[in-house]
């Protein structure tokens, strides 16, 4: 478990930056409620449910009751009860997620520094085969392809070779066509607000992820790889296409929240390093 940090943490500014940035990257997809010391963010259309959050600015404790009320209202309006902080920063909502009956998940929380130029990145192995990585476009052929994968990689979590390969990544992407995810996300990368990197293979994604920029800041997120092509360096070598866009777009802090240790691990090669503790809680049926 992450102890609390004090006020002079040495991270303290770089934490505070990302802190702003949670606030801040839902905002243009979410309805927001004042809950006092936490936010909610209730997404408006389809798309990926958000989440509670600490209140910006908002000093003083949380409580059990404050995370119930929340919870509350995550029922009435059918929305997973489901809240997200950094343990540096919010220290006291650990105890109060977990006497409110939530379940709490640590995630490293790691970046790249400030500043730290692609060319001082360490250099990749050669990928297999014909296998190229690349940014996909909002009318990329790939792109259907590219935001499955996550989908069968997460199904089957660890860096394991699985079960699922290109027959099931064909049947997932026909379903992101027919649920508008696939329209939903260009329309996002044709905004600007998000990036997705793929690695591809005979006309097929198998790894992909994707950052989201915002004011010099991006969040790596959904880094995945189909569970059949694991054990390839893919992820890492999408990971390193992705810093590489962040960089290009401005971003001098680019950050991520990895699985567990042994994922972090593997972002530590890129240059990632661990500066915190990323908290998920939520209810014990919906983490079973």
């Amino acid at each position: 478990m992450t102890s609390a940090a004090s006020h002079d943490h040495p991270e303290r500014a770089l934490l505070d930056r990302i802190e702003e940035y949670y606030d801040a990257i839902p905002r243009h997809a979410a309805r927001v409620e004042d809950h006092g010391p936490l936010t909610l963010f209730v997404r408006e259309g389809q798309g990926w449910p958000f989440y509670a959050r600490p209140t910006r600015g908002r000093p003083g404790p949380l409580e059990a009751a404050d995370v119930q009320k929340v919870r509350a209202r995550q029922r009435e309006l059918g929305i997973p009860e489901s809240f997200e902080w950094v343990a540096e920063t919010t220290p006291t909502l650990r105890t109060a997620a977990e006497e409110a009956g939530l379940v709490v998940h640590e995630h490293p929380l790691m970046v790249l520094d400030p500043g730290t130029p692609a060319a001082a990145l360490p250099a990749l192995p050669t990928l297999p085969g014909n296998i190229s990585v690349r940014i996909v476009g909002a009318d990329d052929p790939i792109l259907p392809s590219a935001l499955a994968v996550p989908h069968l990689a997460f199904a089957e979590p660890g860096t394991h070779v699985g079960q699922a390969g290109t027959a099931q990544l064909a049947e997932a992407a026909d379903g992101c066509v027919a649920d508008g995810t696939v329209e939903r996300l260009a329309l996002r990368i044709r905004a600007g607000l998000t990036a997705v990197a793929a690695a591809v293979e005979n006309g097929a994604a198998l790894a992909t992820g994707q950052h989201q920029p915002l004011a010099g800041i991006s969040e790596i997120v959904g880094v995945g790889t189909l569970p059949a092509a694991r054990r390839r360096g893919l992820g890492l070598a999408v990971t390193a296409e992705l810093v590489a866009d962040a960089r290009s777009r401005g971003a001098a802090t680019v950050f991520l929240s990895a699985g567990d240790h042994d994922v972090a691990r593997i972002y530590a090669r890129l240059g990632f390093r661990e500066i915190g503790t990323a908290l998920i809680a939520e209810p014990a049926e919906t983490a079973e």
